[in-house]
């Protein structure tokens, strides 16, 4: 597309005056009209945020980072199928950093309401949200919102370009709009006379729409619901795709970082004086709590910076992993932070039962280890900052930019290419912050900054550890108490006062997400959240709080199936009934997909879990067998129910990917501490699945939902309880902490 600029205070007015001679359609509605974020080329003409017509294409712009997931492929769908456009004659590009493109669902992800249980407080207080979510204007990719947040917006920006383009065809051709049809990027008449879009866009720009143009039914789609091409596959394939670590500029200097190991400790002083010896160094920066090196290549800026000697401050939490578990049990010691779920009496059932089944849960921190490390370009002009860097919140990153440099935030461009993997990490800041020092101290020079592997790995925005201590009674055929009580460091509170620079109060339902709000009867069901104030800095990890709620919650059902020799499904099937019929239709659907007979099969033996998360009910059940080599994972089952499947290739993708990366954690995964000093440094030492020990996964999507529920996370949460589950029915051995691989050996 060429230029994008931020044109503040610009009133958007479907129908207004082109603006700068080019043509972009769409429609955004809410409340009232949002500015008009683009500056197009001389070439090109736009009318709103979402579509833009110069003579040889249609740009669509997908607000939403492309991170692997395929979001810009569904996303220009949305507006295709309703511009009546084929897929193959758009292309697409990441909007710029604007409230326009504010994420109106992601504030209602911190509601304290279960998803499958709709009610007039629980919609009414999402749609409050989303008028709040306008005003605050966080454009955020994250929380599997980007396809239910966009997918009637877009489709209306789709829809109102559509019904412009009719009108001026019919003012040009002196028709009755009602004649004229549309079809793969024309506008034909009665009497088969076609004009192409591109040769009405100039008019169209001096005409009105409806501020609720009509969308087409579903009955009619002809993109939506099938499996697209990726738009960004090819490029991908090729090597012509730009991630962040891929951006050049000419007379560009480059620069690493070394910061306090000790996370959260400043850095009391440094020698640098080696350093600045080394052939191509340009400058040593103080950061604060490290040091940043400035040189004419990557590779020198790291060597260099291991040539500099520095004294840090202690970390402000315990030293070692042991230490750090102990305080944060501690936080069982104080008042709830909530208890968003509790139902019948759980402190009188469990004083008058006779039979307590009690256990311990543990989960460790956990790093993003995105396979693109942390990177970001910087130019600082003597008016204008231009910022090129991967990230899942553009208009958070412009606005730190703008407060580290004192330019008014209109003056601050975010570019965000293609990222090599985020999962939450790049939610953050940090390095970009990083950038924007360091060109500060070199102005008018591109700075590129790339952290090392080591750096990245030892200096994340974790997943929180947790523990929980479970309680449960079993009737004959049923529970009929579960009481959990789980303590976390709070991801809500920090994350909110990095990105908002607030704490949100009160309780944090991300903390106790997939324990207290899981479709299940039980007569006395409790579920507590206690904040730990420890200050190992976490983030937002993929699926958040439900990857390790999910590992308490579905294996301590196990336990309690196991406990009374029930069927593990059967009792799922028995708790759901009633509650909500999607869940138990996923449940019935992974056991037909495995034909379930029970958990041992022969030599091989299966695991369930379930977990609602993110509007998508999900069921998982995990296959595995003894080996010489260890425990071998045989197969995956899944099943979820998304409401809408728009991409059910995509889908597929994504289930896959979560399922993998949860089964990571659930073997290779944990970050520990000695000293106070992150111990994993790189791939070598915090694992992945490869491609020898990867299961065959297997998926079912199904729609019978009403409401479209998200995908990109609702894969892992059940993968580790159900890995875990499996084990125990082929071993005999229930584990209660994660990694496994300090208690089994895996082929």
């Amino acid at each position: 597309m060429g230029k994008l600029s931020n044109i503040a205070r610009r009133t958007f007015l479907i129908g207004s005056a082109a603006v700068t001679g080019g043509v972009a359609f769409g429609t955004y509605c809410y409340l009232k009209p949002p500015v008009n974020p683009l500056a197009p080329m001389p070439d090109e003409i736009t009318l709103n945020p979402y579509v833009i017509i110069n003579k040889d294409k249609i740009i669509i712009i997908t607000p939403r980072a492309e991170m692997g997931q395929g979001i810009h492929t569904t996303l220009a769908a949305l507006v295709a199928e309703e511009l009546d456009v084929p897929i193959d004659m758009i292309t697409t590009e990441h909007g710029p950093a604007s409230n326009t493109y504010c994420n109106m669902r992601v504030l209602s992800m911190g509601l304290p309401f279960s998803d499958y249980k709709p009610s007039l407080i629980r919609d009414f207080t999402q749609r409050t949200m989303a008028v709040s979510a306008k005003f605050v204007g966080m454009q955020l990719t994250g929380g599997s919102t980007s396809t239910i947040d966009s997918f009637e917006r877009m489709r209306s920006a789709g829809a109102a370009a559509r019904e412009i383009l009719l009108k001026s065809a019919s003012y040009r051709l002196e028709a009755d709009i009602r004649t004229l049809v549309t079809k793969d990027g024309y506008v034909i008449a009665k009497n088969g006379q076609r004009i192409k879009y591109q040769e009405l866009a100039y008019d169209a720009a001096k005409t009105h729409s409806s501020l609720w143009p009509t969308l087409k039914p579903r009955a009619k789609w002809k993109y939506l619901g099938k499996s697209l091409p990726r738009i960004d596959m090819l490029s991908k394939i090729n090597g012509t795709a730009k991630f962040g670590i891929d951006i050049t500029k000419s007379d560009m200097l480059y620069a690493t970082v070394r910061m306090n190991p000790k996370l959260g400790g400043k850095m009391l002083s440094f020698d640098a004086t080696k350093a600045l010896q080394k052939s191509g160094v340009k400058k040593i920066v103080d950061l604060g709590n490290g040091i940043g090196v400035i040189a004419t290549s990557t590779w020198r800026a790291f060597k260099a910076s291991k040539e500099i000697h520095i004294e840090w401050e202690k970390a402000p939490y315990p030293p070692t992993t042991m230490a750090i578990f102990t305080k944060l049990s501690e936080a069982f010691d104080y008042n709830a932070n909530s208890s968003l779920r509790s139902d019948g009496d759980t402190k009188a059932s469990l004083h008058a039962a006779e039979d307590i089944l009690e256990a311990e849960y543990r989960t460790p921190f956990l790093a993003h280890l995105c396979m693109e490390p942390m990177n970001a370009t910087v130019l600082l002009s003597r008016d204008r900052l231009d910022i090129w860097s991967g990230n899942q919140a553009p208009t958070v990153v412009r606005d730190k930019a703008a407060s580290i440099t004192g330019l008014n935030a209109t003056r601050v461009f975010v570019h965000t290419p293609y990222m090599g993997g985020g999962f939450g990490r790049r939610i953050e800041t940090d390095f970009i912050d990083q950038a924007v020092q360091l060109a500060m101290a070199i102005p008018g020079k591109p700075i590129k900054l790339t952290w090392t592997r080591e750096e990245d790995t030892t200096h994340d925005y974790y997943r929180t550890a947790a523990i929980a201590r479970m309680k449960g009674v079993v009737d004959v055929d049923r529970p009929s108490v579960f009481k959990a009580d789980i303590a976390a460091v709070s991801v809500l509170r920090q994350q909110s006062q990095r990105t908002l620079g607030l704490t949100i109060p009160g309780p944090d339902k991300l903390l106790v997400e997939g324990a207290f709000n899981q479709p299940y009867d039980i007569k006395n069901y409790k579920v507590n959240g206690y904040v730990s104030h420890l200050s190992v800095p976490v983030g937002s990890w993929r699926s958040v709080g439900n990857s390790y709620n999910a590992f308490f919650h579905e294996c301590f059902l196990d336990e309690l199936a196991h406990a009374r020799d029930l069927d593990p499904i059967q009792m799922r099937l028995d708790l759901m009934k009633g509650i909500d019929k999607p869940s138990r239709q996923v449940v019935e659907k992974v056991a037909d997909m495995a034909n379930w007979s029970g958990r041992k099969n022969g030599d091989k033996a299966r695991g369930i879990a379930f977990c609602y998360s993110y509007g998508s009910p999900t069921a998982q059940i995990i296959e595995v067998s003894q080996s010489e080599f260890g425990i071998k994972i045989d197969k995956v089952w899944c099943a979820t129910d998304v409401g809408i499947a728009l991409d059910r290739r995509n889908i597929d993708a994504q289930i896959m990917s979560g399922v993998i990366f949860g089964l990571s954690a659930a073997i290779h995964n944990e970050i520990t501490f000695y000293d106070g000093e992150v111990q994993q440094s790189n791939f070598n030492n915090y694992k992945t699945i490869g491609l020898a020990q990867a299961p065959e996964v297997e998926t079912l999507i199904l729609e019978n939902k009403l409401e479209m529920g998200g995908v990109g996370e609702t894969g892992t949460p059940p993968s580790m309880p159900a890995l875990a589950n499996a084990i125990f029915a082929l071993t005999g051995n229930r584990i209660r902490t994660l990694p496994l691989k300090h208690y089994f050996d895996f082929a």
